[in-house]
């Protein structure tokens, strides 16, 4: 297990160990999760709407509108 501390200015280091196993570099954007029993959790956020936009075609490339895709 790693730990960093907490600076006055509300800052801290991400262990060498943890930033190469996320593939962690400067920009990278980090996800802050505070659970109910108290936990922290931390995830990589490394998809934008721009890294998905494409990735699903539509069957046969149908297009519907917004409209239309509306119960």
């Amino acid at each position: 297990m790693t730990e960093s501390t907490i600076t006055a200015k509300g800052q801290t280091t991400v262990p060498a160990d943890i930033r190469l196993a996320i593939g962690g570099a400067p920009g990278t954007r980090l996800m802050w999760h505070v659970l109910s029993d108290g936990r922290l959790f931390v995830r990589v956020k490394n998809k934008t709407a721009a890294d998905v936009k494409g990735i699903l075609k539509s069957p046969k490339d149908k297009r519907l509108s917004i409209e239309e895709m509306r119960p």
